[in-house]
């Protein structure tokens, strides 16, 4: 039997949704183990001067628990 856990981590990228989404996963797997899956919970965009400079990503990520 295995136990996991979900933490919420939001992460940014200048380019696309995509990109915020590989850097948060990128980042989050420097501190968690045993990740298993992530889901993006909320997506946002930042603007300024009626254009957008920030793609924005709150994701949910499963990791399991050691035994």
């Amino acid at each position: 039997m295995s136990v996991a856990r979900v933490t919420e981590i939001s992460s940014t990228s200048p380019t696309s949704f995509d990109d915020a989404v590989a850097k948060g996963i990128e980042r989050a797997s420097k501190t968690l183990r045993n990740m298993a899956s992530a889901w993006v919970k909320e997506q946002t965009v930042k603007i300024e001067g009626g254009k957008v400079v920030e793609y924005r990503v709150n994701l949910m990520v499963t990791f399991v628990l050691d035994d």
